[in-house]
């Protein structure tokens, strides 16, 4: 588990256009990253 304060992994998803998107293609600028529980579950 990552811990407060410690640098993501990177890692790859697909866009909303389909393409692959790595953490690495944001290396220099400021992102939030925002993770958020499965749908329907108390959140």
């Amino acid at each position: 588990m990552i811990k407060e304060g410690q640098k993501a992994p990177n890692f790859n998803l697909p866009n909303q256009n389909g393409e692959d998107t790595s953490l690495s293609d944001f290396l220099g600028k400021k992102i939030v990253l925002w993770f958020f529980p499965k749908a329907s579950t108390p959140g």
